[in-house]
């Protein structure tokens, strides 16, 4: 049971649920609406505005089963322990089951691997994972193995000491030697199956270094070092679509069209993005910084560009 302090005093039950319990609005809502969440012994409202000395109960539900099957999916493995691992998930692969794609997917291996032993504060679909990366990006994603962890590296995601390194290349010559982008998310009210920047998004900040320019003919492309402040889905994708430097390969966020594209599409199957490096406070104590090597369709379209620069 958790008292009201001043300080979350006149917050939303669903907000507060969110924070307090490490998952998402959503989640939260589904909790007090299915009667799990209890104000002062009574069921709330989702949009109750909590007051100084109620008394809030969170009793979370144990983990059902569904059609997610374990599945014996190789996985590279940079770290591991009895609270969590690090995955290097490799381009192509969905992190979690979906319409589309009910198998094959991360969780499936992550299943098999961890014999049951997966947070389960994100639920059956998604266990263990505190975080994610799209089907098309390569790189690192940590994973809790119980809720504990979880709730420790959610923490940390929120408030931003979490580190998250990528590299990509984008279309165009990025003219300044760094920078940070600004800028609201939210869903593409044009599509929404898309983001974009819109002034009523979540806040969003991307930091960029500018690693090497190149020039082709037909074309110009930049390599770049990426730090995420914030987490919003499709970040770097959005923001650097926003530049009007989309990342390469991107065909939903305007890349996919240039020569060079074209020629090496096979290759690219999608952007040219990798999660590189991952930096966090262990939930048992110290520090954990990994760092995985650019794949070989990466340092592939790196070679191509150097040798066809001018």
């Amino acid at each position: 049971m958790n008292i009201i302090t001043p300080s979350d005093a006149g917050k939303r039950l669903d907000v507060y649920i969110s924070e307090s319990e490490g998952c998402t609005r959503s989640a939260a809502q589904k909790l007090i609406a299915d009667g799990c969440v209890t104000v002062n012994d009574k069921i709330p409202a989702k949009n109750y505005r909590l007051r100084p000395g109620d008394e809030v109960e969170t009793e979370l539900p144990e983990p059902v089963s569904d059609d997610a099957v374990p599945q014996d999916i190789p996985l590279d493995i940079l770290y591991e322990d009895s609270d969590l691992l690090v995955v290097n998930k490799p381009k192509g692969m969905v992190v979690h089951p979906a319409p589309g794609n009910p198998d094959g997917t991360l969780v499936n291996a992550l299943l098999y691997h961890c014999k049951g032993s997966l947070s389960g504060i994100n639920g059956v679909i998604r266990p263990g994972i505190v975080h994610r990366i799209d089907k098309d990006t390569s790189g690192l994603l940590i994973v809790a193995k119980n809720d504990k962890a979880h709730l420790s590296l959610a923490e940390q995601i929120k408030v931003h000491s979490f580190d998250r390194e990528y590299r990509a290349i984008v279309v165009g010559t990025i003219k300044d030697d760094s920078g940070v982008v600004d800028a609201p998310i939210g869903r593409n009210p044009r599509d929404r199956k898309k983001m974009a920047v819109v002034p009523d998004g979540r806040p969003a900040r991307t930091h960029y270094e500018v690693l090497e320019r190149f020039t082709i003919p037909g074309g110009s492309y930049t390599y770049l070092r990426l730090v995420l402040e914030t987490g919003r889905t499709h970040q770097i994708r959005v923001h650097m679509a926003s530049l009007g430097h989309p990342v390469l390969g991107d065909e939903v966020y305007g890349g996919g069209h240039t020569k060079f594209e074209q020629r090496h599409a096979s290759l690219l199957s999608g952007q040219c993005l990798h999660a590189k490096l991952i930096g966090f406070e262990h939930p048992s104590g110290g520090h954990l910084r990994l760092e995985s090597e650019l794949p070989g369709y990466f340092s592939q379209i790196l070679d191509l560009l150097r040798k066809e620069s001018t």
